[in-house]
């Protein structure tokens, strides 16, 4: 499906939690907690100006992004859970 955020808005998919914790014990499904990193899937054309212009996202298609834990709004995407989040909720750009 094609699908086009607006204004200043992403589309992103969470990244999976680790299944395992740094003893080595394997966390079950219930106890883990949502990722607050994800990989943008989307960009919008960008936040409209009181000039009428248009600014830049600073976000593109494939970045690693981290964000505040009750950001956004989930949806379902092809049967996929996708988070549709504003461009300022984002807190980081991870780069590896």
């Amino acid at each position: 499906m094609k699908f086009t955020p607006l204004n200043d808005r992403i589309l992103v998919k969470r990244t999976d939690a680790e299944q395992t914790s740094a003893g080595g014990i394997i966390i079950p499904d219930s106890a883990k907690e949502k990722p607050q990193e994800a990989l943008v899937v989307a960009v919008g054309a960008g936040k409209r100006l009181k000039d009428g212009t248009r600014a830049a996202s600073a976000l593109s298609e494939g970045d690693r992004i981290l964000f505040g834990k009750y950001s956004g709004d989930e949806i379902k995407l092809d049967g996929d859970k996708h988070l549709i989040l504003r461009e300022d909720e984002v807190l980081a750009i991870i780069n590896e």
